[in-house]
């Protein structure tokens, strides 16, 4: 009977999984694409059908999907296996509550906690007014349902009580977010009278909650100057707000066939626009574009159509999102909104008019170019210098270079002044210090850098994978200058390898099992895998391939020496510190031998 981890492995496909998160292109009998755990301009992730592993040759990481999963999602093992678990259709044998890890308990919380917001909008009084309200915005009872939309009651304890009842304790409840603590050191629920919008992970799990304030017109609410119209769940073990796309995770298949990503600011945006047939829409949910948003969204597509207020796209926060989408290569365009308006309201009174909005779209430049001539005077000194300030810094950030040669031609237009002067005003330029890169926050764990000589230990094994007569440079001597564990591998295929019969290498997953510790396995897997891509990319060259190993073995041999005399020199000197004739005789034969 197989494992709960192997029957996944045999039903799930790793193309599958990965291709849920980023694109992934056909290369050979291999897929690559551009590495979601670091920035990088060639790609050099690739994916392996036939093993069942990725690995990425730029930033080292690699694994089964199990992997992949938990360094994408910066999960643990268990959340990963939960996921998998739930997209193969394998059961996991119920575990003891003692036994579940915290998030898992959070996800169960957050999930009842749904289905309480749910019954409260369909059976309750007030619910059914909530209800009523999203009807007369346009929404749906299927989008509705959809969605899972809720109502928080007016009470303090009601959310609170439901929760306790089903065995989870207060802390686990504070921790998921939906209580707070007051001075008294009594709980309070912290969506009270407000219509939930449960906020999902790219697995569609819910991990918190949207809430907007709810008001009817029999019963207004006071002090609404000190009321909230949108509160979120605070960060948690399983949300961060800056790092979560409303809707994403319906979305994202339609964004990647699309190849666009329209983005908006609310829940209701995303609903209403997800009716009304466009389906690639997501919402920043009230923050202020990230370094990590905007890395997923790259994943899906480099395209990104902004739905902002125009007096939104004007604030340092919207604008301080927007350039950095401009740096990370994006191709941005803007929605010009009717004043006052959001999709929402677009939508509600005639959905046509929205795709014609996102058809119309225009460049975002273009938007930029007309806010600064519309503030400032073009034709005056003054006004040119002001006009400079703001689009020169913003044609710098442009990744591509050809892009940025249109822009300082249409500037040079606008203002009438030479290219060369902006060319010269963009140098002396000086744009914010890089933020951190999306690579410090989708990488859970560093790659240690390999050191030169293991690199040079896996090039010649990769060469020697590739042809296996370059076996044949290397003596049994010669493997005192390799590691352990490269050595035992070089010895193995020498014993192994039957030259009458075949002229590649075979080595099959079970003779491994049986020979190599787990860790070699995966490094031979590593290797052979790189052999596929090299053989596929570049072809065969015998005689440059032979070059290539005898200057690596050549070097192998050199680094191994000079990094043994080097420490014998250190122990060297410390044993004539100590007047240790013996221990000082006995290291210069040794130095002598290496020498």
């Amino acid at each position: 009977m197989l494992s709960p981890i192997d029957e996944i492995k045999s039903r799930l496909d790793i193309v599958e999984v990965v291709q849920n998160y980023i694109k992934l292109q056909k290369a050979g009998i291999n897929y690559k694409a551009s590495c979601p755990f670091h920035s990088e301009k060639t790609p050099s992730f690739f994916v392996s059908p036939s093993r069942q592993m990725f690995k990425c040759f730029g930033c080292g990481q690699s694994g089964s999907i199990f992997d992949f999963v938990m360094q994408i999602e910066g999960v643990e093992f268990g959340d990963a296996l939960r996921t998998l678990a739930e997209k193969a259709g394998v059961e996991i044998r119920k575990q003891s509550p003692e036994l579940k890890t915290e998030r898992q308990r959070l996800y169960e919380i957050c999930q009842l906690a749904s289905r309480f917001f749910e019954k409260q909008l369909e059976a309750s009084k007030k619910g059914a007014l909530a209800q009523k309200y999203l009807l007369d915005r346009g929404i749906t009872e299927q989008s509705i349902k959809k969605w899972h939309l809720g109502y928080g009651p007016d009470n303090w304890r009601g959310l609170f009580d439901f929760l306790i009842s089903k065995g989870y304790k207060e802390q686990e409840v504070e921790r998921a977010g939906l209580i707070i603590k007051n001075e008294k050191g009594r709980f309070y629920d912290r969506f009270r009278n407000r219509i939930i919008f449960p906020i999902f992970d790219l697995n569609s799990q819910i991990i918190g909650f949207g809430g907007r304030i709810f008001q009817n017109q029999k019963q207004p609410i006071k002090n609404k100057e000190e009321i909230a119209k949108y509160i979120n769940t605070p960060n948690t073990l399983i949300y961060d707000k800056s790092r979560v796309l409303y809707g994403l995770n319906s979305a994202k298949l339609e964004i990647r066939k699309q190849n666009l990503c329209i983005l908006v600011e609310g829940y209701i945006d995303v609903i209403m626009s997800f009716q009304a047939g466009l389906e690639n829409v997501i919402a920043i949910s009230g923050t202020a574009l990230t370094d990590y948003q905007l890395a997923i969204i790259k994943r899906y597509s480099d395209n990104l159509v902004i739905a902002f207020d125009m007096d939104v796209a004007g604030s340092s926060a919207t604008k301080r999102g927007v350039d950095l989408a401009l740096e990370k290569g994006f191709n941005i365009k803007i929605i010009t909104l009717p004043k006052g308006k959001d999709p929402a309201d677009v939508i509600s009174k005639n959905p046509q008019n929205w795709k014609r909005l996102v058809k119309n779209s225009f460049s975002i430049l273009d938007f930029y170019f007309k806010t600064a001539t519309i503030n400032f005077n073009k034709e005056t000194i003054e006004g040119k210098k002001e006009i400079s300030k703001i689009l020169i810094p913003l044609i710098k950030k442009i990744p591509n270079k050809i892009e940025q040669s249109y822009w300082v031609q249409q500037l040079s237009k606008l203002l009438k002044i030479r290219e060369e002067n902006i060319i010269e005003e963009l140098k002396r330029t000086k744009i914010e210090p890089d933020r951190p890169s999306e690579q410090d926050f989708l990488s859970s764990s560093k790659i240690l850098p390999k050191s030169r000589k293991q690199r040079i230990e896996e090039r010649i094994v990769v060469l020697i994978l590739r042809k296996s007569l370059f076996l044949n440079l290397i003596s049994k001597k010669d493997l005192i200058f390799f590691s352990p564990q490269i050595a035992l591998i070089i010895s193995y295929l020498k014993k192994n390898f039957n030259k009458g019969k075949s002229k590649s290498l075979k080595i099959g997953n079970k003779i491994f099992q049986k020979q190599f510790p787990a860790e070699t396995i995966d490094l031979i897997n590593t290797l052979l895998f790189k052999k596929e891509i090299e053989e596929e990319e570049s072809g065969e060259d015998k005689k440059d391939l032979e070059t290539e190993i005898k200057y690596c073995l050549k070097e192998l041999k050199n680094l191994t020496i000079k990094n043994k005399l080097n420490l014998i020199n250190e122990a060297l000197k410390d044993a004539e510190e100590k007047k240790n004739s013996k221990e000082t005789q006995k290291l210069i034969k040794e130095f002598n031998h290496w020498s």
